[in-house]
């Protein structure tokens, strides 16, 4: 991963940081998953002939579209 997230500083909205370390546990947890998710559709993708960029692009706008319902 291009960032370990192991070496991820969290941080809330006012700037202040996540210490909790059980809460750093899952944010860690969810990221690996996400990739390997994404590692895997990239790679199906790929081997079912599809442009490696788009497939990227199409992931940067999943991402990028992604909305919360709570508030901070």
């Amino acid at each position: 991963m291009a960032t370990d997230p192991s070496k991820i500083i969290w941080r809330g909205p006012q700037g202040d940081i996540i210490a909790c370390i059980e809460k750093n546990k899952v944010l860690r947890e969810n990221l690996e998953e996400i990739r390997q998710v994404c590692q895997d559709a990239l790679e199906d993708a790929v081997l079912m002939g599809c442009d490696e960029k788009q497939v990227r692009a199409v992931l940067t706008e999943l991402v990028n579209s992604l909305q919360t319902n709570y508030t901070a």
